[in-house]
């Protein structure tokens, strides 16, 4: 009879033990450039949940599907609280169980400071550069944890603010048709309160207003692919600490794809090195990584935040920016419209191009970011030259 149990035991619960062995982590990431990251990481265990497939991470709203994700996620990975503001409170309460990665939080030595205003001179372009050269210095002589143990203590790293706005804000609540066509239907009052808003940029209210919506650091790190190198590192240590059973996989994944990051970043600076002095200007700042990193000459940009188009007067003052630097070209975004680039570069010599950041129209995937990089690069490259 005890025989006879066991071997009932044996069918009915060893396999129920082996199921549970093998059930495979639930993650689920916020934006597209670090889902594609963690996908390549995790390749041949599981595929990762995205959250924010379109729209703006600032302004997202979550669907029930994707909260029901979050609710059985055994980890989420995001940037952090400045730029995907959404997930606060679902991480407090619907995801409440699940573990938490949040890069700014690990990499803060490795953010740069928010740009201010929108004209950018040569010099602190440069001082940039050799700050970011610096860390890269020593991370090449150093572990990771090495790297972070000589930077701890430095204050002007240690707040994990975002200045991202970012990119493609409006299409949660608004095309951006329908944003002309009230621009349009509204010219008289847009025209005053965008005057209103010119005279007083500079100013202290307009400093509070810049660090309360981009943050003291600058949030868009993934731009960087040495950066992104440390996101897969800091992605495969989580992964195999929640799921220590596939950490032979992980490490595999992991190793494969730092060695593809160092390929792309010599196939970027290959791409880039005959227009890196060439002067032009983004639509907003959310390009700054990917500058220093390939040491490019951007002098400025349309608008520090992209919900706040420039009136009469900001235009002006653009205008005279593009001539005075003899920017070769003014890049959009494909969130906005291109009607207020065109109206900037008219009879300025300067040409206009796209430059998108989060890969809004590329199928997620592993080789997303890939793809992401080579088309900010080609896009600068056809726009410069």
């Amino acid at each position: 009879m005890k025989k006879l149990l066991f071997i009932c035991l044996s069918i009915f619960v060893l396999p129920l033990q082996t199921l549970m062995a093998d059930e495979n982590p639930k993650v689920v990431v916020s934006i597209k450039p670090l889902h594609s990251l963690v996908s390549a990481v995790m390749e041949g265990v599981a595929t990762p949940t995205l959250l924010v497939k379109k729209g703006s991470p600032h302004a997202y709203t979550l669907r029930p599907s994707e909260a029901r994700a979050l609710a059985s996620a055994d980890l989420v990975i995001w940037i952090g609280h400045e730029m995907e503001s959404f997930l606060e409170k679902p991480l407090e309460t619907v995801a409440e169980n699940a573990k938490q990665l949040e890069l700014a939080e690990v990499l803060e030595t490795s953010l740069l400071k928010t740009r201010s205003g929108v004209e950018w001179d040569e010099h602190e372009h440069h001082e940039d550069h050799a700050t970011h050269e610096e860390h890269e210095g020593h991370e090449e002589h150093a572990t990771h944890e090495d790297h972070d143990e000589e930077h701890e203590g430095h204050e002007e790293h240690a707040t994990h603010e975002d200045h991202d706005e970012e990119h493609e804000g409006h299409e949660e609540h608004a095309t951006d048709e329908e944003h002309d066509d009230d621009h349009e239907g509204h010219k008289e009052h847009a025209d005053h309160e965008a005057t209103h808003d010119e005279e007083h940029e500079g100013h202290d209210e307009d400093a509070d207003h810049e660090e309360h919506h981009h943050g003291v650091m600058d949030m868009h790190f993934w731009l960087d692919p040495k950066v992104a190198q440390k996101i897969v590192t800091e992605t495969t240590k989580m992964l195999i600490d929640i799921d220590p059973a596939h950490a032979v996989q992980y490490q595999a994944n992991s190793a494969k794809l730092t060695t593809k990051l160092v390929a792309l970043d010599a196939l970027l600076k290959q791409k880039l090195a005959p227009v890196k002095d060439t002067p032009y200007l983004a639509f907003h700042s959310a390009y700054q990584y990917f500058e220093v990193a390939y040491d490019l000459n951007a002098v400025g940009s349309v608008t520090i935040d992209p919900d706040r188009k420039p009136g009469a007067k900001g235009i002006s003052e653009i205008r005279e920016r593009v001539k005075k630097t003899k920017a070769r070209a003014v890049f959009s975004e494909p969130q906005f419209e291109s009607s207020l680039v065109e109206t900037i570069i008219e009879g300025t010599g300067a040409t206009t191009g796209v430059l998108d950041p989060l890969g809004s129209d590329l199928t997620q995937g592993p080789d997303t970011y890939f793809i992401l990089l080579n088309n900010l690069a080609d896009n600068l490259v056809i726009g410069l030259k």
